[in-house]
């Protein structure tokens, strides 16, 4: 007999649907009526708060500033950095009226066109790289460090909820510098920042690589990013950050006086992450009863769940749990306040309770008259067993709750590390790289697969072989792999490292 989950169907039965499940059923997502877009509700908008804070301070830790850039660029704009208006144009979306006015049947339609379109930024370098050409005019001006909390929208026309929408919620950094050599190591440190994130809060690891000349971002010299390994095994770009060498700034204009007086160009990065970070979670530590959440990045470390058998034990039963949250709330977990709250809905104990498993809580505690009176209450870790309880006293609990929130945030890093490092094979046979990435059931593939660390020739030939016959793509050239001699696994011809293949999102 199958156990019965929260979420039907499993990730086993059906990956990508029980993704989508998981979002309804922890009420953080859904479709807007404008197609390819979606409303973030508040469980999931407040994921994504906790994630733009944390982000945010090591942001400006690094020297950073925040500030704000029009979201309509000119179309020449665009225009003038070629291979940046070649890879987006097909995403762009186009402003080219200014007014609504109704027509002989009596509907709105444009009017007013505007001297010339304005485009939606798909990304911001070129309108940023004017305002820098206005700030940049000597040595001293610089670095220029900026980031900024935005939307964008890319046309896309297949989506999905937080991993590819047309409008995206990020933070993108644009910086200029007066050497190349900070201009690169400007891109490493936001990389690393990235990954910092990722491990630390989201509890999710990641291969930190460098992108290869075809899946760089558009106009860029060198792009990095960040690999992470979802449960089916495919990989999930979760961040990116770019050399784009002088390739802007001679673009824009971005000059300045050098320390000898002479003119040059200043050498340009930008990096970014999206909501696709709350995607990364739900994949990387969701499970068949819906949303796990490490607990440095949850809205809540603690939910108390009042179980209220008759009406006169109500207000007891209450005020006792809104003082213990108040207690709860002067505890600290990772140097902060602990995070609990009250669930007071009128609704039946199991309801309750299953509501909160779904949308992924760290801690559930029940509390009743004889739990009050007894200074005993039962929790329950969304990482074990919903049925498993461990006794606490209000004391025991003061004192513990700090540690246990920890110990929940290194095994789910635990957890996904093992999981993703099981499933990195190194392979050097062309028919083990193809069977590897061939399901068994190509009528409805089962999870299989995984990274595959192999030689490449550097040839993009290759690249477009492997997409064409498996869908597998090179996610990223490693950079803590070391240099060994090699055979490229698809050509053969002479390779000198190791890269990540891989099907992707």
């Amino acid at each position: 007999m199958n156990k019965k989950t929260a979420i039907q169907p499993t990730r086993q039965e059906n990956y990508p649907e029980w993704y989508l499940q998981v979002i309804k059923a922890a009420d953080l997502a859904e479709h807007s009526p404008v197609r390819g877009c979606m409303v973030i509700k508040p469980w999931g908008y407040s994921i994504w708060e906790n994630v733009q804070k944390t982000l945010d301070g090591m942001i400006k830790e690094t020297g950073h500033q925040n500030a704000y850039f029009p979201l309509f660029i000119p179309l020449s704009f665009l225009e003038k950095e070629a291979q940046h208006v070649e890879g987006f144009a097909k995403e762009c979306a186009v402003v080219t009226h200014h007014r609504l006015e109704k027509n002989a049947e009596g509907k709105l339609v444009p009017a007013g066109p505007l001297e010339e379109p304005l485009i939606v930024r798909p990304t911001s370098e070129t309108i940023i790289g004017e305002m820098f050409a206005k700030w940049v005019e000597s040595y001293r001006d610089l670095p220029l460090l900026i980031n900024q909390w935005a939307n964008i929208v890319r046309w896309e026309m297949r989506t999905r909820l937080f991993l590819r929408t047309a409008e995206i919620l990020w933070q993108e950094g644009h910086t200029a510098h007066a050497t190349k050599e900070e201009a690169i190591e400007e891109t490493l440190l936001m990389l690393h920042t990235y990954n910092r994130l990722a491990c630390d809060y989201l509890a999710i690891p990641m291969i930190c690589g460098e992108k290869t000349a075809s899946e760089r971002f558009p106009g860029a010299i060198a792009t990095y990013t960040i690999e992470a390994m979802m449960q089916d095994r495919k990989a999930l770009q979760s961040g990116t950050s770019h050399f784009l060498g002088q390739n802007f700034a001679k673009a824009s204009g971005i000059q300045f006086n050098d320390k000898n007086g002479e003119q040059a160009f200043a050498w340009t990065t930008s990096w970014g992450v999206t909501t696709r970070l709350i995607g990364a979670l739900i994949m990387t530590h969701g499970d068949d009863d819906g949303l796990v959440l490490p607990p440095r990045i949850a809205p809540a470390h603690v939910v108390l769940l009042p179980i209220l058998h008759r009406d006169e034990q109500r207000s007891e039963v209450l005020a006792y749990c809104h003082a213990l949250v108040k207690e709860l709330n002067q505890c600290t977990f990772y140097d902060q306040p602990i995070r609990a709250i009250v669930d007071e809905r009128d609704l039946r104990g199991g309801e309750k309770g299953w509501s909160w498993i779904k949308k992924g809580v760290p801690l559930r505690i029940e509390i009743g008259p004889r739990d009050i009176a007894s200074d005993q209450f039962g929790m329950m870790r969304r990482d074990r067993p919903h049925r498993e309880t461990k006794m606490y006293s209000k004391s025991e609990l003061k004192a513990q709750l700090g540690s246990i929130l920890e110990e929940m945030q290194q095994a789910l890093y635990d957890k996904a590390k093992t999981m993703r490092d099981e499933n990195i094979h190194r392979i050097d046979s062309k028919e083990e790289f193809y069977a590897f990435f061939t399901p068994k059931n190509r009528d409805n593939p089962e999870i299989h697969g995984g990274f595959a660390l192999c030689h490449w020739s550097g040839e993009e030939c290759v690249e477009e072989i492997v997409k064409k016959d498996l869908n597998v793509t090179i996610r990223c050239i490693p950079l803590d792999q070391p240099e060994e001699e090699g055979r490229c696994v698809i050509s053969g011809k002479p390779s000198r490292k190791r890269v990540i293949f891989a099907k992707a999102y």
